[in-house]
């Protein structure tokens, strides 16, 4: 870890009881494959950023984007608000929203050039709940390992304004399956979706 505020963070993690699951290093590491993928984006929703992976390292080494880290878990929350201010990092924002709600309210809805997620949720459910909050144009960085079924995603993709999903390899210590599926957002999600709290989990599109 070269980076001094990436190592703080990392003790911050590893300093706050059952927020990772693993090595807090190898975790970060990990996020950081998606830098290679930021292209020209200023704007970043991280959605179920838990213990804000993979905003946080991504504000870190890109200091000039706007970061909003979204988590529905109140405990988590009050973290990311405390590793933002020991880290001194501005331009960013914690919601303590679910994504289905807060992908409805019109500060956060089609706003951001990138919406990005790490072990989230399945693919066709992660695509409801991350794409509603992406300008079209824009797109979503989803880390994945080559294990998942990205193509039985299709379906939810297309209807939530996605285009086809491109599969980059990302392999990282932590994750030597790790990869990268990026989708455009190509229209406008539907007013439906995603469908409210609770439902893309329980009946996936």
């Amino acid at each position: 870890m070269n980076d001094s505020k990436l190592a703080e963070l990392s003790r911050l993690i590893a300093g706050w009881p059952g927020l990772a699951s693993a090595a807090p290093e190898g975790l970060i590491e990990d996020c950081l494959v998606l830098v290679d993928h930021l292209g020209d984006a200023r704007t970043i929703v991280d959605v179920g950023s838990g213990g804000g992976l993979p905003g946080l390292p991504l504000k870190i080494v890109r200091p000039d984007l706007e970061v909003t880290l979204l988590e529905a878990d109140g405990r988590k929350t009050a973290f990311l608000v405390r590793a933002c201010a020991q880290l001194g990092l501005r331009g960013v924002e914690v919601v303590n929203r679910r994504a289905e709600d807060a992908a409805h309210e019109a500060q956060l809805r089609e706003r951001f050039d990138l919406a990005v997620a790490r072990a989230l949720a399945p693919m066709p459910v992660l695509a409801e709940l991350c794409l509603p909050f992406v300008r079209v144009g824009g797109r979503l960085l989803a880390q994945k390992t080559r294990s998942e079924d990205v193509g039985g995603a299709r379906r939810a993709i297309e209807l939530v304004g996605g285009g086809t999903a491109e599969i980059v390899a990302a392999p990282s210590s932590t994750r030597e399956s790790g990869i990268v599926v990026i989708v455009a957002k190509v229209r406008p999600t539907p007013q439906q979706y995603p469908r409210r709290s609770g439902v893309p989990a329980r009946k996936p599109l």
